[in-house]
């Protein structure tokens, strides 16, 4: 395979970096390469609930990634190098598919000295090597690895749309619904308030 990046044997930043808090810290050192190797800025932001991170190419022609600062470690560095791979994808490729095969396999590559048990623990490794065959745009298209990623466990005060019985009322993002039948990977969903059917993901957290 094609090498994107040359991870070095060893890497050291002796340097506190803001994100360094964010993230596992056997992961540092590959994270501190990377953000050296590449031209862009880092912002850690608050959280938007349609995404956990992107990446744009600012008005002054500079390249700026962001990532929501309320993930927890394992899904923030997974959601950096997603965002790490788009920059990378664009500066060897030039305009292609978001989330297209190039983004894939530059994505693949930069992931590879992450999956160590000392960065992702055995409850998730297995899910993300089996995400990283064929990597989507959104970790939450994956179910298994969506909820190995937040510990099994919902936030507090929510649960996961699969735990509920069909026929359930929940609500998500203030308005209600009524749980239905799975679809493939989606449950259906009628919304309350305007009698429209929705597919909603397996792992979606709601207030019941």
């Amino acid at each position: 395979m094609e090498k994107y990046c040359k991870y070095p044997q060893q890497h050291h930043n002796n340097l506190q970096q803001p994100y360094h808090q964010y993230i596992p810290k056997a992961a540092i050192p590959f994270v501190d390469f990377l953000i050296d190797q590449h031209h862009f800025s880092l912002k850690i932001v608050n959280e938007r609930a349609t995404k956990h991170g992107d990446f744009r190419r600012l008005s002054n022609g500079k390249f700026q990634i962001t990532v929501n600062n309320n993930l927890n470690p394992y899904q923030f560095l997974l959601t950096l190098i997603h965002e790490i791979a788009h920059h990378v994808t664009h500066q060897k490729f030039g305009r292609v598919q978001p989330h297209g095969r190039e983004w894939k396999t530059v994505f693949q590559h930069l992931m590879l000295p992450f999956l160590r048990p000392d960065i992702y623990p055995n409850s998730i490794l297995p899910h993300l090597a089996t995400y990283l065959k064929n990597p989507k745009a959104s970790t939450d298209s994956d179910a298994k690895l969506s909820i190995a990623l937040r510990g099994f466990t919902a936030s507090e005060g929510k649960h996961f749309l699969f735990e509920l019985p069909i026929g359930s009322h929940f609500a998500y993002q203030d308005k209600l619904y009524k749980k239905g039948n799975l679809r493939r990977t989606r449950i259906e969903c009628l919304s309350l308030d305007n009698g429209k059917m929705y597919l909603f993901h397996k792992n979606a957290e709601v207030n019941v």
